[in-house]
C-alpha cells in the first residue's frame, strides 16, 4: 500500500481546482506564430484528448504548457506540477539504462546538480515503477523493453517528479493491442487518483470515452465533451482535405489523402 500512497499524493488535492487555463493563447517560434486563439482548461481527474494532423501545434502546446515557450498572445496559467511523457521513440534513451534509472531521472529536476540520487530517491522510484506495474523489470535495460513497457516506466519517471499533470504524447505509437489496454487502464487509474492527463493522440476513438477533446490545426478548432466536439464538421475543419463520412453505425470516420482512416 505504501507505493500508492507515495505515488497516489495527488488524489489528496482538492478535485475543484482548475489546474490549466488557456485564454486567447497564441504560441510562436521567433516570427512564426504555430497556435492561436487556444482557450481551454482542465481540472483534476480529467482525461483530456489533444488531437489534430502532425505539425498541426500539438507539440509546441505542450513546450508552452512546461514554460519553454512563452505565449505571444493571451495568456496560459498552470497552477501545477507537470511532466512530459515522450512517445518511446524520441525519449533518447537509447544508450544502456536500467528501468530503474530511467524512473530516477524523475528525481533530478528537484536535486542540486551536484547532488547524486540516494536512497529515498532511488525508493521513490521503486515506488514509482510498482505503481505502473513494471516492478519486476526495474533492473532490465530500458532499450530491451517492450514499447508499451518502455511507455510506462516513462509515466514512473513522471511520477517520480510529483507531477498531478501528466502530458503523454502519442503513447500509443508502437505498441501492440494488449500493451493500449494497459496504457488505457494505466490512464483510467491515474485519473481516478485526482491527477490529470492531456493526451495527443491520433486515435480519435479513444478520445470518445475521456472527458474532453481539444481539437487543433494552428488554431482551435474545438474544445468540449467529446459527444459534443466529436462532429463530422469539426473534424473535417481539423483535419483539412479528409473526407467525413457517416459509418454504417452513424459514427463520423475521416479519410486522409494517403487512404487512412479514424473512427471517432
Amino acid at each position: 500500500m505504501k507505493a500508492t500512497q507515495d505515488v497516489g499524493a495527488a488524489a489528496t488535492q482538492a478535485v475543484d481546482r482548475t489546474l490549466v487555463v488557456a485564454s486567447d493563447l497564441s504560441v510562436a517560434y521567433g516570427a512564426n506564430v504555430v497556435i492561436e486563439d487556444v482557450t481551454f482548461s482542465v481540472r483534476p481527474g480529467q482525461r483530456v484528448g489533444l488531437i489534430g494532423p502532425n505539425g498541426s501545434g500539438k507539440t509546441t502546446l505542450f513546450r508552452a504548457m512546461l514554460g519553454e515557450l512563452k505565449p505571444v498572445v493571451g495568456s496560459l496559467e498552470v497552477s501545477t506540477r507537470c511532466a512530459s511523457v515522450p512517445q518511446t521513440q524520441r525519449s533518447r534513451l537509447d544508450y544502456p539504462v536500467t528501468a530503474l534509472d530511467v524512473a530516477l531521472m524523475g528525481t533530478l529536476s528537484r536535486m542540486p546538480w551536484w547532488r547524486r540520487p540516494g536512497h529515498a530517491e532511488r525508493r521513490r522510484a521503486r515506488d514509482a515503477l510498482a505503481h505502473v506495474g513494471m516492478a519486476d523489470q526495474a533492473n532490465e535495460i530500458f532499450g530491451e523493453l517492450s514499447g508499451g513497457q518502455q511507455q510506462r516506466v516513462l509515466v514512473a519517471r513522471a511520477l517520480v517528479q510529483d507531477a498531478r499533470l501528466l502530458l503523454m504524447d502519442e503513447p500509443f505509437t508502437g505498441v501492440d493491442a494488449a500493451s493500449a489496454q494497459t496504457i488505457l487502464g494505466l490512464i483510467d487509474r491515474l485519473a481516478e487518483e485526482g491527477r490529470a492527463l492531456l493526451v495527443a493522440t491520433h486515435d480519435v476513438d479513444q478520445v470518445r470515452a475521456w472527458d474532453a477533446v481539444l481539437c487543433i490545426n494552428h488554431r482551435q478548432i474545438a474544445f468540449g465533451p467529446p459527444e459534443e466536439v466529436l462532429t463530422p464538421q469539426v473534424l473535417a475543419a481539423t483535419y483539412p482535405g479528409s473526407v467525413v463520412v457517416l459509418s454504417h453505425q452513424g459514427h463520423a470516420v475521416h479519410h486522409d489523402q494517403a487512404g487512412e482512416h479514424t473512427h471517432p
